[in-house]
C-alpha cells in the first residue's frame, strides 16, 4: 500500500481538495486497495474545522465526492507512516520542517513538481480563485497517480 498525505497551511482548502480529487481518480482507476490518501495542516489555526465551502463548491461542480472531515495538524508519525508528503507551497515547506525536521527519507514533494514546475499552488483562502487551485491540483494529482502506478 502506498500512502499519500497532502499538506497545506490550514487543511481546509488546497490539501482537502487534493485529498478528495486524488481519492476520486484512484477510485476510478480501481486502485483504492493499493493507495491510501489523507490530508493535514502545518498550522493549528483550523483544527477541527470542515472543508472550506469554496472547495466543496468546486468539488460539487466537478462531480467529485467528499465527506465531512476535521482539519488536523501533520505529525512526526505522519512522516514515518506516509510514503509521499505533498506540500502546496514554500511556506508549507518551512513550517513542515519545524514539525518533522529534515526530510532525511526524501518523502516531501512540492505538488507542482509532478508536472515539472517549481511554483506554488496558490491558496484560494487568499486569492478566492478555487478554479485556478483546482486546475493545479488536478494536473498534479493526475501526474502523481501515473508515477505511483509505475511503482505498483
Amino acid at each position: 500500500m502506498i500512502k499519500v498525505l497532502f499538506i497545506c497551511h490550514g487543511n481546509i482548502c488546497r490539501s482537502t481538495m487534493a485529498e478528495f480529487y486524488m481519492k476520486h481518480i484512484v477510485n476510478k482507476a480501481g486502485l483504492t486497495d493499493s493507495i491510501y490518501i489523507e490530508s493535514a495542516a502545518t498550522s493549528r489555526e483550523e483544527i477541527g474545522n470542515d472543508t472550506h465551502y469554496g472547495t466543496k463548491q468546486k468539488l460539487d461542480e466537478m462531480d467529485i465526492p467528499y465527506t465531512r472531515r476535521k482539519a488536523r495538524q501533520v505529525t512526526m508519525d505522519d512522516y514515518r507512516n506516509f510514503d509521499y508528503l505533498i506540500i502546496m507551497d514554500e511556506n508549507n515547506a518551512r513550517n513542515l520542517r519545524l514539525i518533522i525536521d529534515d526530510d532525511v527519507d526524501h518523502k516531501v514533494y512540492k505538488a507542482m513538481a509532478f508536472v515539472g514546475e517549481s511554483r506554488d499552488v496558490k491558496d484560494p483562502w487568499y486569492t478566492g480563485n478555487f478554479d485556478e487551485t483546482y486546475d493545479d491540483i488536478s494536473r498534479s494529482c493526475d501526474a502523481l497517480l501515473e508515477l505511483i502506478k509505475e511503482q505498483l
